[in-house]
């Protein structure tokens, strides 16, 4: 049983270092990016008023 428990153990422990590996490497800088953009945008709220 000690065995299961080692297993389960690593097992646990290798979806949490990929997940975490993953968010780092692709989703940190996505968002990242996402912010940067939308902070460079000019805001639209003349264009806006005057399609009403």
């Amino acid at each position: 049983m000690s065995v299961f428990g080692i297993v389960l153990f690593l097992l646990i422990f290798g979806m949490a270092f990929w997940m975490l590996l993953f968010l780092m490497g692709f989703v940190l800088p996505f968002w990242i990016t996402l912010g940067v953009f939308e902070k460079l945008r000019p805001k639209r709220i003349f264009e806006e008023a005057e399609e009403h």
